[in-house]
């Protein structure tokens, strides 16, 4: 398994606020998809994408993206040949609010990670609501854990021992729920932090995360992480 990573320089054409730019990147990454009839069957079918993306950066302090500025937005996959085609088309795709400029890719090296962090919000999805008005810790730890095996498990056609230590501490960086636009409603995340544990499948699926995310709803913007080595 290798992370590739794209970092994607773009030129809006509008102002954007902070609140819509996940929604704005969405759109180009799912412009680029559909043009292609494989990638827009990939597109359109209820499975792992095994892709995310963070903001684009530098963030503004007064929360707006400007028109007529240039920042970089970084995806991220596991998918050798899904990186390669962004990485191709994202370099010459626009629309009415982004015009992409160029984009570079590279492997991230495997190495030992000592911490992986949220950039941007960590959300599990359920029928019920925020989990926290419905879940313990455990059962969001425990849906954490899970839904990285599952990724794990689908990625490399396995089924894996789940009796591991993934991480030895958990931290909460927000105050209060992070609210994320999803189509026509608002989900509420997390930013988090995890210490991974030294064990072998621990680690793989920490550099996975790298490049699949976090939590749910991945391909739409949320638990984009960063990492930080021994």
């Amino acid at each position: 398994m290798e992370v590739y990573e794209s970092k994607v320089k773009v030129y809006l054409l509008k102002d954007v606020k902070c609140e819509d730019i996940q929604i704005e990147i969405c759109k180009i990454i799912d412009s680029a998809l559909v043009k292609d009839d494989q990638w827009r069957e990939f597109h359109n079918k209820n499975q792992f994408k095994n892709y995310c993306f963070d903001c684009p950066y530098p963030i503004p302090a007064d929360k707006v993206y400007k028109s007529g500025q240039i920042y970089t937005f970084t995806v991220r996959t596991i998918d050798a040949k899904l990186a390669n085609y962004l990485n191709q088309l994202l370099g010459n795709e626009y629309n009415s609010t982004i015009k992409c400029l160029t984009a570079e890719k590279r492997i991230i090296p495997k190495k030992f990670i000592e911490k992986i962090y949220s950039l941007t919000s960590v959300v599990i999805r359920d029928d019920l609501g925020y989990w926290k008005d419905k879940l313990s810790l455990k059962d969001f730890e425990r849906r954490l854990k899970e839904n990285l095996i599952k990724k794990y498990n689908n990625i490399n056609n396995t089924k894996i021992d789940e009796n591991f230590e993934l991480y030895t501490s958990i931290e909460f960086k927000n105050k209060k729920p992070c609210p994320v636009k999803y189509k026509n409603i608002i989900l509420l995340g997390d930013k988090i932090s995890l210490n991974i544990s030294d064990d072998k499948i621990a680690q793989e699926i920490a550099y996975m995360a790298i490049g699949t995310g976090i939590g749910d709803s991945n391909s739409r913007g949320n638990g984009f992480i960063n990492y930080r080595y021994l």
